[in-house]
């Protein structure tokens, strides 16, 4: 749901490296019902160097129990479903960096549109004083 029902939430994208080096990441990633099933945040992750763990920063329990996709639509990006009896998980990776792709740009451009007509809202509803909202009922 966009704003203003709740705030967006854009992950930055990383650069490719001059050197060509990899950027290490740790995503925290919500189990439910046993299962996590998504894209990983970032793109052209070296498969090999995917790893998942129940405690942040290599700790805790190893989940072994995952699969990475590859989808055809899109090949840099990496999909993947996580099976653990537990909250949460925290997978750990390598990324030469991200691709900005039409879809980044679209969601930048949704979130701009949304708080400019929340804006407007509240200059046509209240009074915009000094960077404080007062709404008049």
């Amino acid at each position: 749901m966009p704003y203003p029902e709740q705030i967006d939430q854009l992950s930055p994208k990383f650069n490719r490296k001059p050197d060509g080096s990899a950027y290490a990441v740790e995503e925290e990633l919500p189990i439910f019902e046993g299962v996590y099933s998504g894209l990983l945040g970032h793109d052209n992750i070296t498969n090999s160097t995917i790893r998942v763990y129940t405690e942040s920063r290599f700790a805790g329990e190893e989940i072994t129990n995952f699969i990475v996709s590859i989808p055809s639509e899109s090949p840099w990006k990496r999909m993947i479903k996580i099976f653990a009896s537990v909250g949460k998980v925290y997978v750990t990776y390598e990324t030469l960096g991200d691709m900005v792709e039409a879809e980044d740009i679209n969601l930048l451009q949704e979130s701009l549109i949304a708080t400019q007509q929340a804006l407007e809202s509240y200059k046509k509803k209240g009074i915009v004083d000094g960077g404080t909202f007062l709404e008049e009922v």
